[in-house]
Order: C-alpha cells, then sequence, then structure tokens
C-alpha cells in the first residue's frame, strides 16, 4: 500500500514538472523564434534551441507522469 501512494506522489510531482517545463520551453522556443517580442532572446537561435529541448522533456516527463498514474490506480 505504501508504494502506491508513493507511485501517485510521484506521478503527480512527475506531471507537475513536466508541465512546467513544457509551459517554459513553449516561451523560450516562441522567443528565439522571434514570435514573442521583448526579451534578449528574441530571435536568437540559442534559445529556440534550448526551448526545443525542453519541450522534449515536458513532454517525455507528462507521458511518464501520465504512464505511473495509470498504473498505480
Amino acid at each position: 500500500m505504501v508504494g502506491v501512494v508513493g507511485d501517485r506522489r510521484l506521478g503527480v510531482v512527475t506531471l507537475a514538472l513536466g508541465g512546467l517545463c513544457l509551459l517554459v520551453g513553449l516561451v523560450w522556443t516562441l522567443q528565439g523564434a522571434g514570435v514573442l517580442a521583448g526579451s534578449f532572446m528574441t530571435g536568437s537561435r540559442f534559445w529556440l534551441a534550448i526551448g526545443i529541448i525542453l519541450d522534449v522533456a515536458g513532454v517525455y516527463l507528462l507521458y511518464r507522469g501520465v504512464a505511473r498514474q495509470s498504473r498505480s490506480r
């Protein structure tokens, strides 16, 4: 029983972290692509690449969190 509760908590944390990574990565991707203006990151390929990497990590964490939640039920 303790393992199930811990698994659910870890799943929630993984989902939250994945969502945060995806959101921040999306902002950085759009700034790096020049879509969102008003920052030193605007139009920078460096921030575009970092944003894409963070987006991929966010999607992976969301996938793992959903899989962990469905497995712990």
